[in-house]
């Protein structure tokens, strides 16, 4: 169960190696679950559910940043999963995560209390992917279309699409909504989210944000320490992905290890560090999440805001053993950020 008292926890754990979390965005998503959490929102496992319970994700698409500047009327998570629903003639009975991170850790959570329906304990990625499609749903065979989108200024979107699309057609639209949308997506029954879900990280995070509790609580495929250093200098495109549809452009990050090896790391990143190579050789790539902590605050440093001088400790977070597959590595890997490795 989450609640008034276990939210705290649960948005603390959800921050710890969550990028491109902004700060207005993250404090107004927290104030927005407490306004509506009630009673509390049920958090059971897929296969507890009938096993043909309709099971819907949500997740936030676009800025995190606009989601801050132009605030939601309060409504838009219910309203997209009732939207999906007419559009599929059936009624939701769950609610799940697309990822687990920041604001989208709680948007489930206020979606499932609005509707007044359980969160299952599980989420699409077991880590942090920047693309609709890029989830363990997706290797399980489940389509992340019909997709329903709502806008903060009550706008609806219906979409319908080859899942593959789905990212050129969104952005453009979220980009008329005003820079965010609300997404209801990846319609399925209880028993498919089973076999395709990372299970269990709702509440790896209620316990990770304990106060005292350990970070590695919040990975639960192991977490190791790559370096601790400075950031020598960050660089523009290295030439790699420059002409993939990611939200970002592509950099590269310098860091000075201190003591040990004393070796010079270098974080190739596109919208997120997807490859460190520790004088030149490679030590760290995706699917596995590469993470640079500030050693000052103790706060992931988004690629885009790292700045030359920074103490930074590099951690790697194991990703679930779905993306260590062939697919996986396909469309989570290197390949995927651009990277021909």
């Amino acid at each position: 169960m989450i609640d008034e008292t276990s939210l705290g926890r649960f948005a603390a754990g959800s921050r710890l190696f969550a990028t491109g979390a902004a700060e207005a965005s993250f404090e107004l998503a927290v104030d927005w679950a407490r306004s509506v959490i009630g009673g509390g929102v049920p958090v059971v496992q897929a296969d507890e559910l009938e096993p043909r319970t309709l099971c819907v994700a949500i997740t936030l698409v676009g800025s995190s940043t606009a989601l801050g500047e132009q605030l939601p009327a309060g409504d838009e998570p219910a309203r997209a999963v009732r939207a999906l629903e007419r559009r599929l003639g059936a009624r939701a009975g769950a609610v799940v995560a697309l990822n687990l991170a920041a604001e989208n850790a709680l948007l489930p959570v206020i979606a499932a209390a609005s509707l007044g329906l359980p969160l299952v304990d599980a989420d699409g990625t077991g880590r942090v992917f920047p693309l609709v499609e890029q989830t363990t749903y997706t290797l399980g065979g489940i389509s992340s279309t019909p997709l329903a989108l709502v806008g903060p200024s009550g706008e609806l979107v219906l979409l319908e699409t080859a899942p593959d699309r789905v990212e050129e057609l969104v952005r453009p639209v979220v980009l008329s909504f005003g820079g965010w949308g609300m997404a209801a997506c990846y319609p399925t029954s209880a028993e498919r989210l089973a076999e395709s879900c990372v299970p269990g990280t709702v509440r790896r995070l209620l316990e990770a944000g304990a106060p005292g509790a350990p970070r590695a609580l919040a990975a639960p495929y192991g977490l190791r320490t790559l370096c601790v250093g400075r950031i020598a200098g960050v660089e523009g495109s290295t030439g790699h992905g420059a002409d993939l549809a990611l939200p970002s452009l592509p950099s590269s990050i310098v860091v000075e290890e201190y003591g040990g090896l004393e070796r010079l790391v270098r974080l190739e990143a596109h919208n997120e560090v997807v490859l460190a190579l520790a004088d030149g050789a490679p030590v760290a790539m995706a699917p596995d999440q590469i993470c640079m902590i500030s050693t000052t605050t103790g706060v992931v440093v988004d690629v885009d805001k790292a700045e030359p001088g920074m103490d930074v400790e590099i951690l790697v977070l194991n990703a679930a053993p779905a993306w260590h597959t062939a697919r996986g590595r396909l469309l989570g890997g290197l390949r995927a950020f651009g990277v021909p490795l």
